[in-house]
């Protein structure tokens, strides 16, 4: 399809506007897609400030911006006017240096960070690379300490360390956010899976929802769910209980680090998860809700 004008003068009007500009699906504070969540974390670790501009609640912006640069996906990264590319482009762009270079910051600190692969750790990384032959284990931690590991080639400009004779390869953000991080292997009543520990953070603790309950009641705890608007709308949240989606990280950060924090989801998973990036980042008193809303409804009811 043709760009019409007044959407070309929209885009127009918007890379005047600002030197760096990120079409992508949602915004800075909550991507709505995996890719445009990579060109974010990654664009975070480089350049300070830039513009999103959410194409999600624009159609033809969507559309438009797709027919403006001759780029078929999103997210599009422009700087100065410019096309530089989608996630994938922006990824190797980082890993490389260039987007250092790009955007006229310090070229990043390559050095393998020390990390520790505990022996149990190890034997399970060993059993899931046995047929994955010609490929690497990556690790990626994100500016907001999320972490997830992938089996994908290796690449030319990746940081490798080397723990209990397993390879590593990061990105130079992630390797610098996994100096001093422990790799164990754990298990859970949700299952078992490898975890990642970092220097100086907290233990998880665990709360039943009849011990939540207590709390709630005396007002000795914030309660925060973690779960998508979808989940949200077919199980109402518990009264008073704070919204991560709607918050984000960063509202939520502003919390005085002493201050108890209880995480609850559907079952305990992805609460788990989000504690653990709030322990990364100094928190002191931290709770993980047991059988998360399933349990709340099951054993204490609405």
């Amino acid at each position: 399809m043709a760009l019409d004008t007044p959407t070309r003068e929209r885009i127009e009007s918007l890379l005047g506007q600002h030197d760096v500009v990120l079409f992508m699906k949602g915004t800075r504070q909550q991507p709505m897609c995996g890719f445009s969540a990579a060109a974010i974390n990654t664009l975070n670790d480089v350049v300070p400030t830039y513009h999103t501009v959410n194409v999600l609640e624009d159609p033809e912006i969507r559309e438009g911006i797709k027919e403006f640069g001759q780029w078929p996906t999103i997210p599009q990264l422009y700087v100065k006017g410019e096309l530089v590319g989608g996630s994938d482009i922006i990824r190797q762009m980082y890993t490389s240096g260039e987007l250092y270079t790009l955007f006229g910051a310090p070229a990043p600190d390559r050095t393998p960070p020390e990390i520790t692969i505990t022996e149990k750790a190890a034997e399970a990384i060993r059993g899931g690379m046995a047929n994955a032959q010609g490929m690497a284990l990556h690790l990626e931690i994100g500016p907001d300490h999320s972490a997830g590991f992938q089996l994908a080639p290796a690449g030319d400009h990746d940081i490798v360390t080397v723990a209990s004779g397993i390879e590593v390869h990061f990105d130079p953000g992630s390797a610098a956010r996994a100096k001093g991080i422990v790799i164990d292997w754990v298990s859970t009543v949700q299952g078992e899976g490898l975890s990642l520990k970092f220097p100086g953070a907290v233990e998880i603790g665990s709360l039943s929802v009849q011990e939540l309950k207590a709390k709630l009641d005396a007002g000795d705890v914030v309660l925060v769910d973690t779960r998508p608007a979808h989940n949200r709308a077919t199980v109402a949240p518990i009264g008073g209980a704070r919204i991560l989606e709607n918050e984000g990280y960063e509202g939520l950060a502003q919390l005085p680090k002493d201050t108890p924090i209880a995480f609850i989801c559907n079952v305990g998973v992805s609460s788990r998860a989000a504690a653990e990036r709030f322990a990364a980042h100094g928190f002191t008193q931290l709770f993980n809700v047991e059988g998360g809303m399933d349990a709340w409804m099951r054993e204490v009811g609405a």
